[in-house]
């Protein structure tokens, strides 16, 4: 087969969800498969990640989202290289209207559908805008959850073959470190080790005052002086949530240390002593895996994707119970017995994900859709 993937995502979005998996998709197919061809599309030259020989080619292409590459150049390239496969990893978006091979898109979920209050106006437009003829021309469409591939066939109304399910992974360089490593971190941002740690956007389904308001709830009944910090890039919500910090005498034990780079997150995970992740939607959801990773111990909701990314790795929550959020939280915190079973039960289920293991399953969903081309 040849196949070629728009690869842009991996840099665009690079530290997000879809950034990561475009990345790790991009890094790891090459290390399963020996024997099919393969051509990147990427936005630039730094691409030394990739794993480049006589079986993969890399087309250097803007760095802007501009229209002439994805509906007059990529077409030309796919035609000129004779591409059979060409897959879209970020929800199809860019897919181009002239079609040259046959399709396969990720779509990683649907929260303009399901949620649209919190999508910004650009993206909601573009999304609703383009996925249903995205969903149309897509030959196949691979997902990151059963809950995904539930929402994709409720929306619009798709046979369940024509979607696959290929987990996301937490990255290899999330793992346990010792204490002496996360000092130069630490200095950093000046943060003080052992805090209760949220990390990702500042949507409202994001659900970060829950969080806040059940931290205010237990704050001066813990057993230490445990500080709370709310890490991420601060969206349209962060006015509100300072609001809400000042209004619960908060702001001596809140840190916002704002956007953490990617290869440093894995300092700003051990240096926590739980994991707190109470969204009220995920297509699949990588913060509690990338936690349970660095071995913390991980709080989270009990809806859409969650509970069946996390199994019983993590304490599993109503979102909209901050009072039952509060007591968990609490009870971690107080209970070293109880900290350390989520822990175990947290690294025995991060075990399961792996990268590999994604890229392997990629690889079986282009063999399902050539195989059926050829019959």
């Amino acid at each position: 087969m040849k196949i070629g993937i728009d690869g842009r995502a991996a840099k665009w979005y690079r530290g997000t969800g879809i950034g990561t998996y475009t990345y790790q998709l991009l890094k790891n197919l090459k290390l399963v498969d020996a024997s099919n061809e393969y051509y990147f599309f990427w936005p630039g030259d730094d691409y030394d990640f990739l794993q480049r020989g006589p079986l993969i080619k890399v087309e250097e292409i803007s760095h802007k989202k501009d229209l002439f590459w994805e509906e007059v150049h990529i077409p030309i390239r796919l035609s000129e290289e004779r591409i059979e496969i060409y897959h879209v990893p970020q929800n199809g978006i860019g897919l181009p209207r002239c079609k040259e091979s046959k399709y396969v898109v990720t779509i990683h979920d649907l929260i303009p559908y399901t949620m649209p209050e919190t999508v910004g106006k650009g993206y909601l437009r573009i999304f609703l805008n383009q996925v249903p003829r995205i969903m149309e021309e897509a030959d196949l469409i691979i997902t990151v959850s059963e809950y995904s591939k539930k929402d994709i066939i409720r929306y619009f109304n798709l046979t369940p073959d024509r979607i696959v399910v290929t987990h996301l992974a937490p990255e290899d360089f999330y793992r346990p470190l010792p204490s002496d490593q996360l000092k130069p971190f630490l200095k950093k941002y000046n943060l003080l080790p052992g805090y209760i740690l949220y990390v990702g956007g500042f949507s409202h389904r994001k659900n970060i005052k829950a969080i806040i308001r059940a931290f205010a709830l237990i704050k001066d009944q813990l057993p230490e002086n445990y500080r709370l910090v709310i890490a991420g890039s601060p969206g349209r919500s962060y006015e509100d949530l300072m609001k809400l910090i000042r209004q619960k005498g908060l702001e001596e034990r809140v840190d916002l240390p704002g956007f953490i780079p990617v290869k440093e997150m894995v300092y700003l995970y051990n240096a926590a002593k739980l994991f707190v992740y109470p969204s009220y939607y995920e297509g699949f959801g990588l913060p509690p895996l990338e936690a349970m990773a660095c071995g913390i111990p991980v709080i989270t909701s009990n809806v859409t994707s969650i509970p069946e990314v996390v199994g019983d790795g993590a304490e599993t929550v109503n979102p909209s119970d901050e009072v039952s959020l509060a007591e968990l939280m609490y009870r971690v915190l107080s209970d070293r017995e109880f900290w350390f079973d989520l822990h175990k039960r947290g690294m025995k289920r991060v075990a399961q994900f792996d990268w590999r293991k994604t890229a392997a399953q990629t690889l079986q969903a282009y063999y399902k859709l050539y195989q059926s081309e050829c019959m």
